[in-house]
């Protein structure tokens, strides 16, 4: 079944985890594009000035405070949208929580907690918004995975594994949706490493003081670029980067090899003496809000990247393949003017002659005839 969304300066957009990093990018992407927005985070504070300035973008925006872990606070940002705006067309689950460290030195209660944010919360969005989606006859859920959905981050093992779950989630999600008609997108989006404030929110169980995502990083305005295209167009999936998309798929062929690479370097890659700036530190938002309202990490000498090949071509498929065949023609043609007709031993035959050089060739005895085709060969 075709969906047919509407355009996003007609949609209202639930956005959870809406008060930094990718989630805030998209509020103000989309509040631009004129779209209504029911913006859900912890921090009732930040949260507050977001939805004002998404206001003043051209948007219209409403704040929830809530917590994806509990179902209570979903539904009720779904009764928001529906009281608010008689309903909502897209939601997208973006909150989460992180940790690095040992699996031995965390504790259970914390590996737990990340789940019932990273895992359950998703879960929970999904279905609060298909029950919606399904009465108002359309509509997209587009959640938000992470390349590690694919292969999994020495150090950031609960991470990667609730973000495998977020996948299987989704696929199973899509498929009963899928096969009970209902006309409802549903979208994994999978970044690579991005400039947010996710390191500096995480909690760390390493002895570094600080920590990074490992290189190569992209702007986080790319992702929501990403997650407003999905809102539009029906995607199965999307990757945000290709650096990220090469380490699944290093570790997708060459499992052990990857293992061995990042037993040697994960360390060294997620840490640095960099906590981040004074006003920033904070130890982490696991189970309760830290200072919010950036979209970019604090850490000092990041340098994203600001765009994505990678990303184009999945965004446009067709006129990537076109270009793709333009080049692929103008490169055989243009190695096919060079090419020289040589014998079986590699050396290089003379062109083959026209009619009126090869009955000047047969008058002349062979030394002579031998002579002169060596001669036009020169030429």
């Amino acid at each position: 079944m075709t969906v047919q969304l509407k355009p996003v300066e007609d949609q209202v957009i639930v956005i959870t985890g809406a008060s930094s990093g990718i989630g805030l990018a998209t509020a103000r992407m989309a509040a631009e594009r004129g779209a209504r927005l029911v913006l859900a985070a912890r921090n009732e504070e930040a949260l507050r000035e977001v939805a004002q300035d998404c206001t003043r973008r051209g948007g219209r925006a409403v704040p929830v405070m809530a917590d994806v872990s509990r179902r209570e606070d979903i539904e009720r940002i779904a009764r928001t949208a529906i009281d608010t705006f008689g309903g909502f067309d897209t939601w997208v689950n973006d909150a989460a929580v992180a940790l690095y460290g040992r699996l031995e030195e965390i504790p259970i209660d914390d590996q737990r907690r990340l789940w019932d944010v990273d895992y359950w919360g998703v879960v929970n969005g999904s279905l609060v918004a298909a029950k919606h989606l399904r009465s108002r006859g359309r509509g997209a859920i587009i959640n938000i995975g992470s390349v590690l959905s694919d292969r999994t981050m020495i150090y950031q093992t609960q991470y990667s594994a609730a973000k495998h779950a977020v996948k299987a989630f989704t696929d199973g999600l899509r498929m009963e949706l899928e096969a009970s008609g209902a006309p409802i997108s549903v979208t994994l989006i999978k970044p690579s490493a991005i400039d947010t404030p996710y390191p500096e929110h995480a909690r760390n169980y390493l002895e570094e003081p600080g920590l990074v995502t490992p290189p190569p990083q992209y702007d986080p305005h790319l992702v929501a670029r990403a997650i407003l295209f999905a809102a539009e167009n029906p995607r199965r999936s999307l990757t945000v980067g290709f650096g990220g998309y090469a380490i699944g798929l290093a570790g997708t062929h060459f499992p052990r090899l990857t293992d061995y690479v990042m037993e040697l370097t994960g360390y060294k890659a997620q840490t640095t003496q960099q906590p981040g700036s004074r006003e920033r530190q904070r130890r982490d938002n696991l189970y309760r809000p830290r200072e919010d309202g950036s979209e970019y990490s604090s850490l000092p000498g990041s340098s994203p990247r600001q765009t994505s090949l990678f990303l184009e071509a999945q965004l446009h498929p067709m006129a990537t393949a076109i270009a793709l065949a333009g080049v692929g023609l103008a490169l055989g043609y243009a190695l096919s003017g060079r090419r020289e007709r040589t014998n079986g031993a590699g050396r290089r035959l003379a062109p083959p002659l026209d009619r009126r050089e090869a009955r000047s060739l047969a008058r002349h005895p062979r030394p002579l005839r031998d002579e002169k085709r060596a001669a036009l060969a020169r030429h």
